[in-house]
């Protein structure tokens, strides 16, 4: 197993703490100015489901969960859990909803996410940076409405809402950061 140093801490990140795999469900980086700094987290035990706080110091070292990261195809939902398909072998794997947490609105039908594996059990989802997904519902921007920053809502094609700039409009394609949930920038292919 391999040690890393407290800077490598991110969501989604599978550590050994207190003999026991845990994922880090959140992270807090916090630079007091005076002292040192630290990163607040809170982490979930992967074998029993149990969510606490911790506060790392910061050059502290971790040791990193032995897991295997494979890449699935999400096929759909039932309510209760995801279903992915590895489109090699067919292999069909399962994950609780609630694990993926507020990552789901973002997840699209058919493509493909890194999962992680311990001791042949699914685990979590490594959800990337970004998504870019397609705006289905967009109202016009208000002619005249050009404060600088104006914004406006819509729907994406997953049916997440997010606010974008009033140029944006339906048909485009958007970059959603996944740890805010914000817009990040429109998508020109």
């Amino acid at each position: 197993m391999s040690t890393i140093d407290t800077s490598y801490i991110k969501k989604g990140l599978c550590i050994i703490f207190r003999d026991a795999p845990h994922i880090v469900v959140e992270k807090t980086f916090v630079s007091t100015g005076k002292g040192s700094a630290f990163y607040r987290t809170k982490l979930k035990n992967i074998k029993t489901g149990s969510v606490l706080e911790f506060t790392f110091k910061s050059g502290e070292k971790l040791e990193e969960a032995p897991v295997e990261v494979k890449e699935f195809q999400y096929s759909y939902s039932d309510g209760e859990e995801l279903f992915f398909v590895d489109p090699r072998t067919y292999e069909q794997v399962t994950l609780k909803k609630e694990i993926v947490g507020d990552f789901f609105p973002l997840m699209k039908e058919q493509d493909a996410y890194q999962l992680y594996m311990l001791d042949g059990q699914t685990i979590a989802l490594r959800p990337p940076l970004k998504v870019r997904l397609k705006v289905v519902k967009a109202e016009p921007g208000a002619k005249g409405n050009t404060v600088t920053g104006a914004t406006k809502e819509v729907e994406l094609e997953t049916g997440y809402k997010v606010l974008v700039p009033l140029f944006i409009k339906e048909g485009d394609i958007v970059s959603v950061n996944v740890e805010s949930g914000k817009y990040t920038e429109r998508v020109t292919e």
